[in-house]
């Protein structure tokens, strides 16, 4: 499946440039936009794989409009520009950007920069989900460690023989361990 971008660059010749390069790289470009007000529209009703982004344009800049896109979406940006001041450098440093390409764009530079922004999303995306899974396993953890104490207290139970009662009324009713603890915390607090 080939991935959607969209072109963002206020220069029309520049970006019909890069959206040739790209279409012969084999990515489909979905949009372009020519400045960052309509790059922030596109972006959220296209939700595209990666959006290559002017930094110098009218109305908003790529930079403002990154960090809006960055705020409410997980897409890769990729920041072209004609500049290579450390200012700029600086303030590209956000989450979402994925590298930073001075013009003149070649394809020898605009390719291997979108396969590592579009590589780096993916890895990006495979920790997020890792992280928002280990959350929720010790959110999990500590629900029926919550539950147990519970447990412990209401009927003085040793915690071993806690927990084998939370196993049991998991295994009888076939529900997961901390929907019994939701339970067991639920009663215990009304």
């Amino acid at each position: 499946m080939k991935k959607r971008i969209i072109v963002v660059e206020d220069e029309s010749i520049v970006r019909l440039d890069v959206t040739i390069m790209l279409e012969d790289a084999g990515y489909e470009v979905i949009a372009q936009a020519g400045d960052g007000e309509k790059a922030v529209e596109l972006a959220f009703a296209l939700k595209p794989d990666l959006i290559i982004m002017d930094i110098k344009m009218p109305k908003l800049n790529g930079l403002k409009a990154s960090e809006i896109i960055s705020k409410k979406m997980n897409t890769p940006i990729l920041i072209l520009t004609a500049y290579s001041q450390r200012e700029y450098i600086d303030k590209a440093k956000q989450a979402n950007i994925m590298g930073y390409l001075v013009k003149p764009i070649t394809e020898a530079n605009l390719i291997p920069a979108v396969e590592i922004a579009l590589r780096q999303a993916e890895n990006t995306q495979v920790y997020r989900e890792q992280v928002e899974n280990m959350n929720k396993q010790l959110l999990d953890r500590k629900m029926v460690e919550k539950a147990k104490g519970i447990l412990m207290e209401k009927y003085n139970l040793p915690e071993d023989d806690a927990f084998r009662k939370m196993r049991k009324i998991s295994m009888n009713k076939q529900v997961p361990m901390e929907n019994v603890a939701k339970q067991i915390i639920l009663v215990n607090n009304a």
